[in-house]
């Protein structure tokens, strides 16, 4: 073997591109053996090998180039203990990030698969979740996303809150009949920790509803009237009954869905069934 190596021997022997050597040359970290004064041609010697398989060895275990760089200025191409150490640690951390990472996605996708592959009514169970909420009265439904940017969101930052990921957004109206306007409502996002209630946010624990009817809706707040129409005639067909306030569980808003015709939101109302003795037309004959 030619102890002599043009940069694109070099380059390929070493399976690096040209464009890396030359940003390691600029770099003072890989300086070529040799530079022709009339051609420019650049040439490695095949003790360069070695050197070159350092810096990407060091480069696999974390080390930035310029960490790569100071180590060669200390006269050592071999990182400390305490150096090594550093890296242990933060490859840790870095691996607790993906894991984290992992489990969003995961999450993420499971959400919107089961949203998206959901029956128009269909009956869930809802799991015991913290959550941070605010209880406001709005003219009209529309005014949530103001009330969530104006109030809630800017307390949940000051308290260092962290929410859950990913988001759950929904809100429970206490009016007993369903209104257009001056409508008394509670904002809820679930949340991490429970923490101490301040003058504009509650922290409670709501606890799990076994079952839930759920009706999946598309479009703006217009048709809420009569899609809680279907619900109950719904509730009423298979014998249940309602045991808690409805919630409307808000999927794609105005933060991530510009389109109201493409708004989805979820009627959720807890129910058991209705365990009272229906007279049939045959008991009714009897009477």
């Amino acid at each position: 073997m030619n102890d002599k190596l043009t940069i694109g021997e070099f380059s390929s022997f070493c399976n690096v591109t040209i464009k890396t050597l030359r940003h390691y040359e600029r770099m003072k970290l890989l300086v070529p053996s040799e530079v022709d004064e009339w051609t420019h041609y650049r040439y490695y010697n095949v003790s360069q090998l070695q050197q070159l398989n350092g810096i990407l060895r060091l480069k696999e275990m974390g080390f930035s180039l310029e960490e790569v760089r100071e180590l060669q200025e200390e006269g050592t191409n071999e990182p400390s203990i305490k150096q090594l150490e550093s890296k242990i640690t933060q490859t840790e951390n870095l691996l607790d990030a993906l894991h984290e990472r992992l489990s969003l996605l995961k999450r993420m996708a499971d959400m919107r698969t089961k949203i998206e592959t959901m029956d128009t009514i269909s009956i869930q169970h809802l799991p015991e979740i913290i959550v941070a909420s605010h209880r406001h009265k709005l003219r009209r439904r529309e005014e949530f996303l103001a009330v969530c940017a104006t109030i809630m969101g800017p307390e949940v930052q000051r308290l260092g809150c962290k929410r859950s990921l990913p988001l759950n957004w929904f809100v429970v109206e206490h009016d007993k009949e369903l209104k257009e306007e001056n409508i008394d409502i509670e904002i809820f996002e679930e949340v991490e920790d429970l923490m101490p209630d301040t003058p504009i946010l509650r922290f409670s624990i709501l606890p799990e509803v076994p079952a839930a009817v759920c009706l999946k809706c598309q479009g703006t707040f217009d048709q809420l009237p009569e899609q809680y129409k279907e619900l109950q005639a719904y509730m009423k067909e298979h014998g249940f009954e309602a045991i808690g306030p409805r919630r409307i569980q808000l999927v794609e808003y105005l933060w991530n869905q510009r389109d109201p015709e493409k708004w989805l939101y979820i009627i959720q109302v807890p129910v058991t069934r209705d365990k009272r003795p229906r007279l049939t037309r045959k008991l009714l004959f009897r009477v």
